[in-house]
Protein backbone atom coordinates (compact mmCIF):
# COMPACT_ATOMS: atom_id res chain seq x y z
CA UNK A 1 0.00 0.00 0.00
CA UNK A 2 1.29 3.45 -0.88
CA UNK A 3 2.48 5.54 2.03
CA UNK A 4 1.14 9.08 2.23
CA UNK A 5 3.27 11.78 3.78
CA UNK A 6 0.78 14.53 4.60
CA UNK A 7 1.64 18.18 4.30
CA UNK A 8 -0.16 20.56 6.59
CA UNK A 9 -3.33 21.81 4.94
CA UNK A 10 -4.27 24.70 7.19
CA UNK A 11 -1.45 27.17 7.56
CA UNK A 12 -2.24 30.44 9.32
CA UNK A 13 -3.10 33.28 7.01
CA UNK A 14 -0.80 36.28 6.69
CA UNK A 15 -1.14 38.55 9.67
CA UNK A 16 -3.05 36.00 11.74
CA UNK A 17 -2.14 34.80 15.21
CA UNK A 18 0.22 31.84 15.10
CA UNK A 19 -1.75 28.62 15.41
CA UNK A 20 -0.81 26.40 18.34
CA UNK A 21 -0.43 23.17 16.34
CA UNK A 22 0.94 24.56 13.09
CA UNK A 23 3.01 21.92 11.28
CA UNK A 24 1.85 19.07 13.52
CA UNK A 25 0.16 15.87 12.39
CA UNK A 26 -2.46 14.30 14.68
CA UNK A 27 -4.34 11.02 14.46
CA UNK A 28 -7.68 11.15 16.28
CA UNK A 29 -9.89 8.08 16.64
CA UNK A 30 -13.63 8.31 17.20
CA UNK A 31 -13.50 11.57 15.25
CA UNK A 32 -16.91 11.28 13.61
CA UNK A 33 -18.90 12.71 16.49
CA UNK A 34 -18.87 13.87 20.09
CA UNK A 35 -15.58 14.45 21.90
CA UNK A 36 -13.48 12.99 19.09
CA UNK A 37 -15.06 15.31 16.53
CA UNK A 38 -14.55 18.32 18.80
CA UNK A 39 -10.87 17.44 19.29
CA UNK A 40 -10.26 16.82 15.58
CA UNK A 41 -12.02 20.06 14.65
CA UNK A 42 -10.12 22.14 17.22
CA UNK A 43 -6.77 20.64 16.26
CA UNK A 44 -7.44 21.40 12.59
CA UNK A 45 -8.38 24.98 13.38
CA UNK A 46 -5.12 25.29 15.31
CA UNK A 47 -3.09 24.36 12.24
CA UNK A 48 -2.64 20.59 12.58
CA UNK A 49 -3.20 18.10 9.82
CA UNK A 50 -5.66 15.68 11.41
CA UNK A 51 -6.20 12.10 10.30
CA UNK A 52 -9.78 11.80 11.51
CA UNK A 53 -10.58 8.13 12.11
CA UNK A 54 -14.05 6.66 12.47
CA UNK A 55 -15.80 3.52 11.28
CA UNK A 56 -18.93 5.44 10.27
CA UNK A 57 -18.60 7.00 6.83
CA UNK A 58 -21.73 9.08 7.36
CA UNK A 59 -20.44 10.81 10.49
CA UNK A 60 -17.01 11.28 8.91
CA UNK A 61 -18.72 13.08 6.04
CA UNK A 62 -19.73 15.73 8.56
CA UNK A 63 -16.06 16.75 8.73
CA UNK A 64 -15.78 17.42 5.00
CA UNK A 65 -14.35 20.82 4.26
CA UNK A 66 -13.12 21.53 7.78
CA UNK A 67 -9.56 22.90 7.99
CA UNK A 68 -6.82 20.31 8.19
CA UNK A 69 -9.09 17.24 8.25
CA UNK A 70 -8.10 14.06 6.40
CA UNK A 71 -10.93 11.53 6.96
CA UNK A 72 -10.06 7.85 7.22
CA UNK A 73 -12.77 5.22 7.66
CA UNK A 74 -11.72 2.16 9.67
CA UNK A 75 -12.69 0.01 12.63
CA UNK A 76 -10.21 0.34 15.50
CA UNK A 77 -11.44 -2.95 16.97
CA UNK A 78 -9.70 -4.67 14.03
CA UNK A 79 -5.90 -4.74 14.33
CA UNK A 80 -5.54 -5.24 10.58
CA UNK A 81 -7.35 -1.96 9.95
CA UNK A 82 -5.02 -0.18 12.37
CA UNK A 83 -1.96 -1.65 10.65
CA UNK A 84 -3.24 -0.39 7.30
CA UNK A 85 -3.81 3.07 8.77
CA UNK A 86 -0.25 3.08 10.08
CA UNK A 87 1.05 2.14 6.62
CA UNK A 88 -0.97 4.88 4.94
CA UNK A 89 -0.33 7.60 7.54
CA UNK A 90 2.91 6.61 9.28
CA UNK A 91 3.82 9.92 10.90
CA UNK A 92 1.98 11.30 13.91
CA UNK A 93 3.20 13.89 16.35
CA UNK A 94 -0.01 13.48 18.36
CA UNK A 95 -2.23 10.43 18.85
CA UNK A 96 -5.64 10.86 20.48
CA UNK A 97 -7.45 7.63 21.38
CA UNK A 98 -11.10 8.63 21.72
CA UNK A 99 -13.10 5.55 20.72
CA UNK A 100 -15.43 4.17 23.37
CA UNK A 101 -18.47 2.02 23.95
CA UNK A 102 -20.76 2.25 26.99
CA UNK A 103 -22.49 -0.83 28.38
CA UNK A 104 -25.25 -0.44 30.97
CA UNK A 105 -25.62 -2.68 34.01
CA UNK A 106 -23.82 -4.24 37.00
CA UNK A 107 -21.53 -7.28 36.93
CA UNK A 108 -24.29 -9.92 36.99
CA UNK A 109 -26.05 -8.27 34.07
CA UNK A 110 -22.85 -8.05 32.04
CA UNK A 111 -22.48 -10.86 29.52
CA UNK A 112 -19.01 -12.19 28.66
CA UNK A 113 -19.61 -10.84 25.15
CA UNK A 114 -20.33 -7.32 26.41
CA UNK A 115 -17.32 -7.37 28.71
CA UNK A 116 -15.05 -8.55 25.89
CA UNK A 117 -16.41 -5.86 23.59
CA UNK A 118 -15.80 -3.15 26.18
CA UNK A 119 -12.20 -4.25 26.64
CA UNK A 120 -11.61 -4.71 22.91
CA UNK A 121 -12.90 -1.28 21.91
CA UNK A 122 -12.01 0.81 24.97
CA UNK A 123 -8.62 -0.71 25.80
CA UNK A 124 -7.23 -2.96 23.09
CA UNK A 125 -7.75 -0.31 20.41
CA UNK A 126 -5.44 1.99 22.39
CA UNK A 127 -2.89 -0.82 22.68
CA UNK A 128 -2.83 -1.41 18.93
CA UNK A 129 -2.97 2.27 17.93
CA UNK A 130 -0.15 3.17 20.31
CA UNK A 131 2.04 0.27 19.21
CA UNK A 132 1.54 1.45 15.64
CA UNK A 133 2.58 5.06 16.22
CA UNK A 134 5.04 4.75 19.10
CA UNK A 135 8.08 3.67 17.00
CA UNK A 136 7.92 6.84 14.90
CA UNK A 137 7.62 9.00 18.00
CA UNK A 138 10.62 7.29 19.56
CA UNK A 139 12.64 7.74 16.39
CA UNK A 140 11.93 11.48 16.47
CA UNK A 141 12.25 11.57 20.28
CA UNK A 142 9.05 13.57 20.35
CA UNK A 143 5.39 12.63 20.62
CA UNK A 144 2.21 12.92 22.61
CA UNK A 145 -0.50 10.35 23.30
CA UNK A 146 -3.83 11.44 24.79
CA UNK A 147 -6.25 8.75 25.94
CA UNK A 148 -9.88 9.50 26.77
CA UNK A 149 -10.79 7.71 30.00
CA UNK A 150 -13.74 8.60 32.27
CA UNK A 151 -14.48 10.22 35.60
CA UNK A 152 -16.69 7.19 36.24
CA UNK A 153 -13.55 5.10 36.51
CA UNK A 154 -10.76 7.46 37.47
CA UNK A 155 -12.20 9.22 40.48
CA UNK A 156 -15.66 7.97 41.39
CA UNK A 157 -17.86 4.95 40.70
CA UNK A 158 -21.11 5.27 38.76
CA UNK A 159 -23.98 2.83 39.15
CA UNK A 160 -24.64 0.29 36.40
CA UNK A 161 -21.40 0.94 34.53
CA UNK A 162 -19.43 -2.18 35.41
CA UNK A 163 -17.91 -3.01 32.00
CA UNK A 164 -17.41 0.63 31.05
CA UNK A 165 -15.80 1.63 34.34
CA UNK A 166 -13.55 -1.43 34.35
CA UNK A 167 -12.30 -0.73 30.85
CA UNK A 168 -11.82 3.00 31.43
CA UNK A 169 -9.96 2.28 34.67
CA UNK A 170 -7.63 0.17 32.56
CA UNK A 171 -7.13 3.16 30.26
CA UNK A 172 -5.85 5.26 33.17
CA UNK A 173 -3.45 2.48 34.23
CA UNK A 174 -2.31 1.93 30.65
CA UNK A 175 -1.64 5.66 30.31
CA UNK A 176 0.56 5.81 33.40
CA UNK A 177 2.47 2.68 32.36
CA UNK A 178 3.24 4.09 28.91
CA UNK A 179 4.24 7.42 30.46
CA UNK A 180 6.78 5.95 32.89
CA UNK A 181 8.32 3.62 30.31
CA UNK A 182 8.92 6.30 27.67
CA UNK A 183 9.26 9.55 29.63
CA UNK A 184 13.02 9.58 29.09
CA UNK A 185 12.68 9.12 25.32
CA UNK A 186 10.69 12.19 24.40
CA UNK A 187 7.19 10.69 24.42
CA UNK A 188 4.50 11.91 26.80
CA UNK A 189 1.24 10.12 27.56
CA UNK A 190 -1.71 11.60 29.43
CA UNK A 191 -5.39 10.84 29.84
CA UNK A 192 -8.53 12.93 30.16
CA UNK A 193 -11.42 11.73 32.32
CA UNK A 194 -14.63 13.54 31.36
CA UNK A 195 -17.80 13.53 33.37
CA UNK A 196 -21.18 13.52 31.65
CA UNK A 197 -20.71 15.20 28.28
CA UNK A 198 -23.61 16.03 25.98
CA UNK A 199 -22.67 13.92 22.97
CA UNK A 200 -24.69 11.97 20.38
CA UNK A 201 -23.88 8.81 22.34
CA UNK A 202 -25.42 10.28 25.50
CA UNK A 203 -28.41 11.52 23.53
CA UNK A 204 -29.01 7.98 22.27
CA UNK A 205 -28.90 6.61 25.82
CA UNK A 206 -31.31 9.32 26.99
CA UNK A 207 -33.71 8.53 24.15
CA UNK A 208 -33.56 4.81 24.94
CA UNK A 209 -34.38 5.34 28.62
CA UNK A 210 -38.15 5.44 28.13
CA UNK A 211 -38.77 8.72 29.91
CA UNK A 212 -36.17 10.81 28.12
CA UNK A 213 -36.95 14.03 30.01
CA UNK A 214 -36.41 12.32 33.35
CA UNK A 215 -33.28 10.60 32.08
CA UNK A 216 -31.86 13.97 31.04
CA UNK A 217 -32.65 15.48 34.44
CA UNK A 218 -31.00 12.50 36.16
CA UNK A 219 -27.79 12.97 34.17
CA UNK A 220 -27.72 16.69 34.97
CA UNK A 221 -28.35 15.96 38.65
CA UNK A 222 -25.10 13.96 38.80
CA UNK A 223 -23.15 17.13 38.02
CA UNK A 224 -22.83 19.50 40.99
CA UNK A 225 -22.19 22.29 38.48
CA UNK A 226 -25.80 21.87 37.42
CA UNK A 227 -25.25 21.20 33.73
CA UNK A 228 -23.74 18.73 31.31
CA UNK A 229 -20.34 19.26 29.78
CA UNK A 230 -19.76 20.13 26.14
CA UNK A 231 -17.36 18.24 23.83
CA UNK A 232 -15.55 21.49 23.07
CA UNK A 233 -14.61 21.81 26.74
CA UNK A 234 -12.84 18.46 26.62
CA UNK A 235 -11.19 19.46 23.34
CA UNK A 236 -9.75 22.52 25.09
CA UNK A 237 -7.99 20.25 27.60
CA UNK A 238 -6.62 18.07 24.78
CA UNK A 239 -5.32 21.20 23.04
CA UNK A 240 -3.60 22.33 26.23
CA UNK A 241 -1.81 18.98 26.38
CA UNK A 242 -0.85 19.09 22.69
CA UNK A 243 0.11 22.74 22.31
CA UNK A 244 3.46 22.66 24.07
CA UNK A 245 2.08 24.63 27.00
CA UNK A 246 2.04 21.52 29.20
CA UNK A 247 5.22 19.70 28.18
CA UNK A 248 6.09 19.01 31.82
CA UNK A 249 2.97 16.85 32.08
CA UNK A 250 3.15 13.09 31.54
CA UNK A 251 1.28 10.26 33.21
CA UNK A 252 -1.40 12.69 34.38
CA UNK A 253 -5.13 12.10 34.31
CA UNK A 254 -7.04 15.37 33.97
CA UNK A 255 -10.58 15.15 35.34
CA UNK A 256 -13.13 17.46 33.73
CA UNK A 257 -16.45 16.45 35.23
CA UNK A 258 -18.44 19.43 36.51
CA UNK A 259 -17.80 18.32 40.07
CA UNK A 260 -19.09 14.75 39.60
CA UNK A 261 -16.18 13.32 41.57
CA UNK A 262 -16.29 15.82 44.46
Amino acid sequence: MQTLHIENQSQPSEGSVQQKLSGKTAVVTGAGQGIGKAIATRFGLEGATVVAVDRNEETLAGLDGLPGIVPHCMDVSKPQDIAQCGDLYPDADILVNCVGVVHHGPLLDCSPEDFSQAMRINVESIFHMTRTYMPGMLEREDGLIVNIASAAAASKSAENRFAYATSKGAVVALTKSIAIDYIGRGVRCNSISPGTIYTPSLQERIAAAGNSEQAYRDFVARQPMGRLGQPEEVAAVALMMASGEANFMSGSDVVIDGGFSL
